[in-house]
């Protein structure tokens, strides 16, 4: 669940970055597409620590 929220806040916050900066479809979709890859690392890492540190 943390990697889906992950997800979709990364491809938030890059189309809104890419947007701020004037860039045209091709550029908001490369950017959501690489902070929600961003974001699943760091959220599929923050899953497997919480993981851990509950068993």
């Amino acid at each position: 669940m943390i990697v889906i929220l992950g997800a979709i806040l990364g491809a938030l916050i890059g189309g809104f970055t890419a947007k701020k900066r004037g860039g045209n479809r091709k550029d908001i979709a490369q950017y959501a597409a690489g902070y929600a890859m961003a974001f699943v690392v760091v959220s599929l890492i923050l899953t497997v620590l919480l993981d851990r540190a509950l068993l």
